[in-house]
């Protein structure tokens, strides 16, 4: 079973992206926060992707990514970045940060489930 956390604190994004992965045969687990989800894996998720937003009040998706690949079990686990943003050095930092991709909203349903075909492991 393809299990998929996203988070965005953008409450439109999270139902729409959701819907998508839903259709595509996810279970989706959503956070409006990079704290919450980091909870949520603390507590046990073991998503097969996490999707996030870069542009998050008290944390933005680069330091999720760096803070959930120090998490028990995440550290080879696809993470995702969706997001307005297309600066090639915020690219660059989320690379860094152990970002496995990035897409730029809005993305196209079609386009989403492709990378993730890719990125998730069969």
């Amino acid at each position: 079973m393809k299990n998929a956390l996203l988070v965005d604190d953008s409450p439109t994004i999270l139902l729409s992206i959701s819907g998508v992965l839903t259709k595509a045969g996810y279970t989706v687990k959503t956070a409006a926060a990079g704290a919450e989800a980091l909870s949520m894996l603390a507590a046990g998720l073991k998503p097969s992707v996490i999707i996030t937003d870069l542009n998050m009040p008290n944390m933005d998706g680069i330091e999720l990514i760096r803070q959930a690949r120090a998490a028990p079990g995440c550290r080879f686990l696809p993470m995702l970045m969706l997001t307005t943003e297309s600066r090639t050095d915020r690219r660059a930092e989320a690379k860094a940060a152990g970002a496995t991709g990035w897409l730029v909203k809005p993305v196209q349903p079609a386009e989403l489930v492709a990378v993730l075909d890719r990125v998730i492991p069969a």
